[in-house]
């Protein structure tokens, strides 16, 4: 498994960028995730520009099964905190991985070939 920023990680880290101690830095780190905790229960998305953002998605009650017993499990509706990367973020991302991103979904599609023939085209 890669290495992961842990939330301890991310104080200490702010704490040594921006000279305060650690348990300032904390409660800074705790306040931010608070507030956005707070705002997403209330039903609202966040915006981060260049980061991404937070949205709620609703999903409807199905009825799944048990993977042990294989008997029928009702599985009520639920609301799920969703990220979209934004594309500062997965810009930078990809030059530090040095991996080409694909083209975003998102995207106007006014400057993409109508050809779908399947070939390949030259550049």
């Amino acid at each position: 498994m890669a290495k992961a920023m842990t939330k301890s990680k991310l104080v200490e880290t702010i704490a040594e960028r921006t000279n305060i101690t650690k348990s300032r830095a904390e409660e800074v780190v705790n306040t931010i995730f608070d507030t956005m905790a707070d705002a997403m229960s209330r039903g609202e998305g966040i915006e981060i520009r260049g980061f991404g953002s937070f949205t709620i998605r609703s999903y409807e009650g199905y009825t799944g099964r048990n993977p042990k017993t294989n008997t029928p499990v009702e599985v009520k509706p639920k609301k799920l905190p969703f990220f979209k990367v934004g594309k500062d973020l997965k810009d930078l991302v990809a030059s530090k991985a040095h991996i080409p991103l694909p083209e975003d979904d998102d995207d106007d599609d006014d400057d993409k070939s109508d050809d779908n023939d399947g070939g390949d085209d030259e550049l």
